[in-house]
C-alpha cells in the first residue's frame, strides 16, 4: 500500500511534468487537484453495463443480464418453473398466466376478468396453481392445460402459495388473516388464524415446517402441530421493525430470510386495509376437467398496485435456532422478492429503482442489475443456472446468471472543476492488482455538462494503474471509462482518481465598507485600548454571491481545508477610519491586500498599506489633511502562486470625508436692552456640515440653539439666542459647536446687566 501511495504521487508529479509545468512553477502545487472516487455514494452515480457496485465501494463484474420476455403485462406477480424447465409468468392488471417460449411470443394458459394472478405454485406432477385476487380463487392448470377452480377460500385477498412436503397446498390470506390447507384433492380448511389482517407471505424449511410472514404488525411466525392434539398455533419467532413482511425464503441448511417493509403506524392508529377494487367472480364448474371459463363484466376501477410506503426495507435472517440477524437495510428502498443465485447468494428484488441487489456477505451488498421496470416481484430458478427475474412498470421478464459477462464498461459521472482546467494522469487501483490486464481506461473532456455532443473523443486505451499521459484537450468537465475486458471474476476497481491543475484566475473584490467616521476595527483575538471600551457594532460585507459558475453541481467538490477568519471586533476611537471587505478566489488561493488613497479630484494613488493579510483596516486619519478621499483595494494570489502566475483585482470604494478640523466660532457679540440680552454669533466648518450648537448661561446645564431657517444642515450657519429677565450684574454665556464628525469647538461673550433690571 505504501508503494502504490508513492506511485500516485508520482504519477501526479510526471502529470505535470508532461504538461510542462512542473519546472516552470513549482509552487503551483499548492493548486493540484485530483477527483478520486472510491465510495458507493462516488461510484452510484456513474453508469455500469455489465459491471456491479458493491458497498465496500468495489466495481467487479457483473452477472450474465438480458431480458428474456416481454409478456405484454402492465405488473408481474409471480414466475414459477416445473420440472421440465417450463417458465410461467402470472400478472395483471387482468389476471393472466403466460408460459414463456424459448422462441417467439409467450403463451397464454390462464386468463380471467379478476384483477390479477398473485401468486403460482407447481406440484410433483407440474400442474399449475393460480391464485387470483382480489376475491379470487385458486384454479389449477393441467400439464395439458386444462383449467379449473381448485380450492375457494372465500376471502377477500390470496397473497401466497406453497406446497408442503406432504403434497399439501398451503394458501396465505387476507383480509383475516388466514392459512389454508388444500389437499391434493382439493379439499382444503383454515389451517392456523393469526390475530393479523392479511398473511403475506409463506415458506416451507428443510424440515417440513411452515412460516409466515404477516401484515400490519411484521409478524415472522413459525406454524407448529402439536403431535399429540395434532391442532396448529403459531410462535413469533420475530417482530419486525416493518409493517409487512413481503417476502421469505428458507435455505437448505435450516435458515429463513425475511423481507420487511414500511413503516407501522403509530401505537393507538388502526392501519387501513390493503383497498383494491371488486370485480365479479369467475363462473366455474368446480372439478370438471377443461371446464369453460366465463366471466360478468363489471366497471373498470382504478387500481394502485403499489402504494406509497415509507419506510424503507430490513432484510433478515434466523438461523436453525431463531436467532436474527439484519443483513440489509434500506430507507428509500422496499424488497419484494429474494431468491438464492447458483452461487447460494441471496438476491433482493426490490422497487422504485428496479434494482437486484446481491448480498456478498454480512458486511457487503452489491447493485448488480439496473432493470426497465420500476420494481423487481419475483424469482424463479431456471435449468442451467439462471435465475428469472420479473417485473413491474412494466411487466418484464429478465435472466440473471449463470457466471458473470464476459464484458463490461462503467462511465463514471461528468466531473465540474469550476474552471477552465489541465487534465493530468488517471490512476487506478484494484485488490492486489486484480485490474492488471483485465481492465482498460479511457478519458475525454468538454465544455459543456452533457458529454453528448461537442467532448473530445475518448482517448485511450490506457493499461498502467499508476497513470501514464492522456492527450486530452483543457476543459472545465471531464469523464472516465473503464471497460472490464475478458470478465475475469476477481477483477475490481477500489478507487480512481484523477490529476487536474486549473487554470488561475484573478481574486475578485466582492465589497467595500467603509465605517462611521471615529470607529476603529482590530482583530477580534486584539486587546482594547485602555479607556476606549466602548464598542461598536461594526457593517458587515454582504457574504459572496453564489459562484456563477457552480451550474452543474453533477460531482462533488474536492475537499478543501477550511479557511476561517474572525470576524473582527469595533470600538469607539476619535479621529480613525476603518474599512471593510469582502474577497474570494475560485482557485481557493490565499490572498493578499494593499489598500491605496486618492484625495478627491487628484490622480495618483498613495499607498496607506500593504501586505495586508485580514479583510479589514484602521488607521489614524490625523496624518490626512479633511477633505475627500476614495479608498482602492487590491487583492493578489501571490501567496499561492509564483509571480509570474500571480494575479490581482482591485475596486474602489465610495467617497468619504476626512475632518479632524473644529468647526469655528465667529463674530460672537452680545447686545443688552434692560434686564435682556440678545447674543449672536455665526459658526462655519470647513470640511463637513454643523450638526448643532448649544448654549451654557453661567455655567449652567447646556442648551439646544437652532439656525436661522431653523435647519442645521450646512457648513456656515447663523445663530441668536434671547435671554430675557436677568439679574443685573456681570453675566457670561458660552456656546459649543459640533460638526457631523464629533470635532467640537467653544467661545464665550461676557457683559453686564444694568443696576436696578431683575
Amino acid at each position: 500500500m505504501f508503494s502504490t501511495r508513492r506511485n500516485f504521487a508520482a504519477a501526479c508529479a510526471a502529470a505535470l511534468a508532461a504538461a510542462g509545468l512542473l519546472a516552470a512553477f513549482p509552487a503551483a502545487a499548492e493548486r493540484m487537484r485530483f477527483w478520486r472516487q472510491t465510495t458507493y455514494e462516488d461510484f452510484e452515480k456513474g453508469t455500469p453495463k455489465g459491471v456491479a457496485l458493491r458497498s465496500d465501494g468495489r466495481l467487479v463484474p457483473a452477472p450474465r443480464f438480458q431480458q428474456l420476455a416481454d409478456p405484454n403485462l402492465a405488473y408481474l406477480w409471480a414466475l414459477a418453473a416445473d420440472s421440465q424447465g417450463r417458465v410461467y409468468a402470472a400478472g395483471g392488471s387482468t389476471a393472466k398466466v403466460l408460459r414463456l417460449e424459448e422462441k417467439g411470443a409467450p403463451t397464454v394458459v390462464f386468463e380471467s376478468s379478476e384483477m390479477a394472478a398473485q401468486a403460482l405454485a407447481v406440484d410433483s406432477s407440474d400442474n399449475l396453481y393460480v391464485a387470483t385476487s382480489p376475491d379470487g380463487k385458486v384454479y389449477r392448470v393441467t400439464a395439458k392445460g386444462d383449467k379449473s377452480v381448485f380450492f375457494d377460500p372465500q376471502r377477500k385477498y390470496i397473497w401466497a402459495l406453497v406446497f408442503g412436503r406432504d403434497g399439501v397446498l398451503y394458501v396465505a390470506t387476507g383480509d383475516k388473516g388466514e392459512i389454508f390447507a388444500v389437499t391434493p384433492d382439493g379439499k382444503g380448511a383454515v389451517f392456523y388464524k393469526t390475530e393479523e389482517t392479511h398473511v403475506r407471505s409463506l415458506a416451507v424449511d428443510q424440515s417440513g415446517r411452515l412460516f409466515a410472514g404477516t401484515e400490519p404488525n411484521g409478524l415472522v411466525v413459525r406454524v407448529e402441530t402439536d403431535a399429540k392434539t395434532k391442532t396448529q398455533h403459531g410462535f413469533v419467532i420475530y417482530e419486525t421493525a416493518k409493517k409487512e413482511v413481503t417476502s421469505l425464503l428458507a435455505d437448505a441448511s435450516g435458515k429463513l430470510y425475511a423481507a420487511a417493509v414500511g413503516d407501522k403506524p403509530p401505537a393507538g392508529l388502526a392501519t387501513p386495509p390493503i383497498v383494491q377494487p371488486v370485480q365479479a367472480a369467475p363462473q366455474v364448474t368446480p372439478g370438471v376437467t377443461g371446464a369453460t371459463i366465463t366471466f360478468t363484466a363489471t366497471p373498470q376501477v382504478t387500481f394502485t398496485p403499489f402504494p406509497a410506503l415509507g419506510g424503507g426495507s430490513d432484510v433478515y435472517r434466523f438461523g436453525p435456532d431463531g436467532a436474527p440477524l439484519r443483513l440489509w437495510s434500506s430507507r428509500d428502498e422496499l424488497v419484494y422478492a429474494m431468491a438464492f443465485s447458483a452461487e447460494g447468494k441471496l438476491l433482493l428484488g426490490t422497487g422504485g429503482k428496479g434494482i437486484i441487489y446481491q448480498l456478498e456477505s454480512e458486511e457487503v451488498f452489491a447493485n448488480i442489475a439496473k432493470t426497465f421496470s420500476g420494481q423487481v416481484t419475483c424469482f424463479t430458478a431456471q435449468k442451467g443456472g439462471a435465475i428469472l427475474a420479473g417485473g413491474a412498470n412494466p411487466g418484464k421478464v429478465f435472466s440473471l446468471g449463470p457466471g458473470v459477462e464476459p464484458e463490461g464498461s462503467f462511465e463514471s459521472q461528468v466531473y465540474d472543476a469550476k474552471l477552465f482546467s489541465i487534465w493530468g494522469r488517471l490512476s487506478w487501483w484494484g485488490d492486489e492488482g486484480s485490474t492488471d490486464g483485465h481492465i482498460a481506461f479511457y478519458m475525454r473532456s468538454g465544455n459543456t455538462s452533457d458529454p453528448k455532443t461537442y467532448w473530445s473523443p475518448w482517448a485511450g486505451p490506457l493499461h498502467d494503474p499508476e497513470g501514464e499521459p492522456v492527450d486530452l484537450p483543457p476543459g472545465r468537465f471531464v469523464q472516465w471509462k473503464a471497460v472490464f475486458t475478458d470478465g475475469a471474476p476477481k477483477t475490481n476497481i477500489a478507487w480512481v482518481s484523477v490529476a487536474y491543475l486549473p487554470k488561475n484566475v484573478a481574486p475578485i473584490i466582492d465589497s467595500i465598507v467603509l465605517q462611521n467616521p471615529g470607529v476603529r476595527a482590530q482583530s477580534a483575538m486584539g486587546m482594547i485600548p485602555p479607556g476606549q471600551a466602548q464598542p461598536v457594532q461594526l457593517k458587515m460585507p454582504a457574504p459572496p454571491p453564489l459562484p456563477g459558475l457552480n451550474l452543474f453541481p453533477q460531482a462533488p467538490q474536492p475537499v478543501q481545508p477550511v479557511k476561517f477568519e474572525a470576524p473582527p471586533q469595533g470600538f469607539m476611537q476619535r479621529g480613525w477610519q476603518s474599512v471593510l471587505w469582502g474577497a474570494h478566489d475560485e482557485n481557493d488561493d490565499d490572498l493578499m491586500f494593499t489598500v491605496y488613497y486618492r484625495g478627491e479630484r487628484e490622480t495618483a494613488w498613495k499607498l496607506l498599506k500593504d501586505k495586508i493579510e485580514t479583510r479589514f483596516y484602521s488607521w489614524d486619519t490625523a496624518t490626512m489633511p479633511d477633505g475627500a478621499y476614495y479608498l482602492k483595494i487590491v487583492a493578489s494570489d501571490s501567496p499561492s502562486n509564483p509571480p509570474e502566475e500571480s494575479l490581482t483585482a482591485e475596486r474602489v470604494s465610495d467617497r468619504f470625508i476626512v475632518d479632524n478640523a473644529p468647526p469655528e466660532v465667529l463674530n460672537l457679540r452680545s447686545s443688552v436692552k434692560g434686564s435682556s440680552a440678545e447674543v449672536r454669533f455665526e459658526a462655519r466648518d470647513p470640511a463637513s456640515v454643523l450638526s448643532r450648537a448649544e448654549w451654557s448661561l453661567d455655567g449652567g446645564d447646556w442648551k439646544l440653539v437652532l439656525p436661522a431657517g431653523r435647519l442645521s444642515d450646512a457648513r456656515q450657519e447663523n445663530y441668536s439666542i434671547t435671554l430675557p429677565d436677568l439679574v443685573a450684574g456681570e453675566h457670561t454665556v458660552a456656546v459649543r459647536l459640533t460638526d457631523e464628525y464629533e470635532n467640537q469647538s467653544a467661545a464665550k461673550t461676557v457683559f453686564r446687566v444694568g443696576a436696578g433690571s431683575k
